[in-house]
């Protein structure tokens, strides 16, 4: 049998992106994920949205003022930033070099859009995409959620099929067919991500 004379030192901290439309459960799949790797934080991004019923600031989202935004978005504070269903979204970017060397990995809930700058920024990044099991099942937990208009209803379901077009430029994709099963797939990739050879900053 091989004897292993050395094992990993420290590595870097993961950048974990998860994207998905509205309704294909990402909420959820997010808390579980946190419940299971206790040491992964999640990245709380700024908005200029008005806070849904529960939210919580500092803890779903720091909602700031569109002039605020602005400001921080103009001293370069954000990794990334866009404009989704007519509100500002930005991830803070200091808090990601923090956590990368400090061996920590945190997770960003951002678009499509967001995506494509974190990872030019940050190219060891891992960006997973979610999936609806249909795209009638999708419709139906919009359409039956009861928190807005018809109108963004419809909104969404177009963003959908623009975010669905990119999904080829994703690392990984997981199904929200049955949400145990999502977890677990989600489980299994972050565990994998964590072994690769190339994240390990030097040996011993």
């Amino acid at each position: 049998m091989m004897k292993i004379s050395r094992i990993p030192a420290r590595r870097d901290g993961i950048i974990f992106i998860l994207s998905a439309p509205s309704g294909a459960g990402k909420t959820t799949l997010i808390k579980r994920l946190l419940k299971v790797f206790s040491d992964m934080t999640l990245s709380v991004s700024y908005t200029t949205r008005k806070p849904r019923l529960g939210e919580i600031q500092g803890c779903d989202y720091r909602f700031v003022a569109k002039e605020s935004f602005l400001r921080m978005r103009k001293k370069g504070l954000f990794a990334e930033w866009a404009l989704v269903h007519g509100s500002f979204y930005g991830t803070p970017c200091r808090r990601l070099e923090v956590m990368g060397r400090s061996g920590k990995d945190i997770l960003l809930d951002i678009d499509t859009q967001g995506r494509r700058k974190i990872k030019r920024r940050f190219p060891d990044s891992v960006s997973v995409f979610l999936l609806p099991p249909t795209w009638q099942e999708l419709h139906r937990r919009l359409a039956t959620r009861g928190t807005e208009r018809r109108d963004l209803v419809r909104k969404r379901l177009e963003n959908a099929r623009r975010e669905l077009g990119e999904i080829t430029e994703y690392d990984y994709f997981v199904v929200n067919r049955d949400i145990r099963k999502a977890s677990e797939n989600l489980r299994t990739i972050v565990l994998a991500e964590r072994q690769r050879i190339s994240r390990i900053r030097k040996w011993r």
